[in-house]
């Protein structure tokens, strides 16, 4: 099989960021945050899911946060400086993002939103995380991931 590259991965080749590349046969299911981080190999809270918001000011934030939690709204609201945050319609994703449900990452969106990492990122030697396609993840060093996509972390899961 040839070598695939989504955009993600091009964007970060272009950067000269160091990451390793994961794939799966997933078929024309998208898997859980959870299935995808078994399929890899790859313990739960070490593989992250992106997910948008907006804002009470209408402002979109991106949060990325381990599969297996849940995003805390009112934390989240509290990170951004929002009074409250809610969760975009999934029909809404792809028109903002240029990303589908299942293949969102925060690499090489449309439009760079505010983003913030759930605060243990840092505490990883490295996080994988969706590589804008379902079936495909990267991995990579959290410092060079936050510092690329200027992102902040906070606590904003339950």
């Amino acid at each position: 099989m040839a070598e695939f590259k989504t955009n993600v991965m091009r964007i970060l080749d272009k950067s000269k960021i160091k990451y390793t590349a994961h794939a799966f046969n997933c078929g024309d299911t998208v898997p859980s945050g959870t299935e995808a981080a078994k399929l890899l190999g790859k313990k739960p809270d070490e593989v992250y899911k992106t997910l948008v918001t907006r804002g009470a000011t209408k402002q979109y934030y991106v949060f990325v946060i381990p599969v297996e939690t849940h995003l805390d709204l009112k934390k989240a609201a509290k990170s951004v400086g929002e009074k409250s945050i809610e969760m975009i319609k999934q029909s809404e994703l792809l028109p903002l993002t240029g990303y589908v449900h299942g293949g969102c990452s925060p690499i090489g969106m449309k439009k760079r939103f505010k983003t913030v990492f759930q605060k243990e990122v840092e505490l990883l030697s490295t996080v994988t995380l969706s590589a804008g396609k379902i079936g495909y993840q990267i991995e990579l060093e959290p410092q060079s991931l936050l510092s690329f996509v200027g992102a902040d972390t906070a606590d904003v899961i339950s």
